[in-house]
């Protein structure tokens, strides 16, 4: 069975809570059991890693529940059910769902009185009218995700537009927010002249250059994949210059038979980075890209004055 969403999951907790109060992690279990979680998918995080999906929708079943007066807060961590809630379980639905909680007023971000004034709003949870089956962080995460493989496709289409020149310095300039070279400015050099083997820039790691990671840099159409034999030059390239290190970057993709081949030069260690990876690290490392926006999400933490006026 697989982990049900946190409309699913309102019935459950309201009629666990008929027979007595309970703490979050006791609704979380029973709701885990209820619903024959295995142990994997009790353990499942949101893509953000900061918390199990079931502990996200149980908190969120219980946050909708107390918005429509349905259940209530009475400590830390600890609910029980109202009289209202009593009162959908002695007629329940088939399921509780948004749509259903909606005809209770306290639901409502804000009520207009009879003569046409406004009292004031309430704080508004998130409307998932859009998208039921997910909480608020899930649908924020993937929101997150849509938007960042946006990016990532704008900025390969960016960079097969590029230079050589100026690709050549992105990927050099991206090695280096890496790591590759420490601090230093001198540290980094362009190559991509004549002679120089197809290798298209040079990292030295240490101030005298006994340790040199070395670069080649591809602009290809996505559909233009790079293939074994490439690979195998610019190994030659590097035995050429005594390198051990390299680092090969395309904007389009690598064959099977690409990446095998450079796993088997045991006498270089060579990177293979597609476009994807290309992006993803630019995106990481603030490389061709800034930010616009930043979104701050906070939690309540009140526990030190509830702990103080106890």
């Amino acid at each position: 069975m697989s982990i049900p969403d946190f409309q699913s999951l309102m019935l459950p907790v309201l009629r666990r809570l008929m027979t007595g109060q309970a703490s979050t992690g006791e609704l979380i279990e029973v709701m885990a059991e209820e619903h024959g979680l295995t142990d994997e998918e009790r353990h499942t995080l949101l893509p953000s890693g900061r918390q199990t999906t079931i502990a996200n929708r149980t908190h969120w079943a219980l946050a909708y529940l107390s918005r429509a007066g349905a259940v209530q807060r009475i400590a830390r961590g600890r609910y029980e059910i109202t009289e209202r809630g009593r009162s959908i379980l002695a007629a329940p639905p088939e399921r509780i769902t948004i749509a259903y909680l909606r005809r209770f007023p306290e639901f409502a971000t804000s009520r207009t009185e009879t003569d046409g004034t406004e009292t004031a709003p309430q704080p508004a949870l998130p409307d998932p009218a859009l998208d039921l089956g997910r909480t608020p962080e899930e649908r924020l995460e993937a929101a997150d995700r849509d938007l960042r493989a946006e990016l990532e496709t704008m900025l390969l289409a960016r960079l097969r537009k590029l230079d050589p020149a100026a690709f050549e310095q992105v990927i050099i300039d991206l090695l280096v927010r890496i790591g590759y070279g420490g601090s230093r400015r001198d540290a980094a050099e362009r190559l991509g002249r004549s002679g120089d083997g197809g290798i298209d820039g040079v990292i030295r790691e240490d101030v005298l250059g006994l340790d040199a990671v070395y670069i080649q840099a591809k602009r290809y159409a996505e559909d233009n994949t790079v293939g074994a034999p490439v690979i195998q030059g610019f190994a030659g390239a590097l035995l050429e210059h005594g390198a051990s290190k390299g680092v090969f970057v395309t904007t389009s993709r690598f064959t099977l038979a690409a990446r095998k081949a450079g796993a088997a030069f045991r006498a270089h260690r060579i990177v293979l980075l597609d476009g994807s990876e290309l992006a993803r690290l630019m995106i990481e490392h603030d490389i061709g890209v800034r930010t616009v926006q930043t979104i701050k999400i906070q939690k309540i933490d009140l526990e030190a004055y509830e702990e103080e006026a106890a």
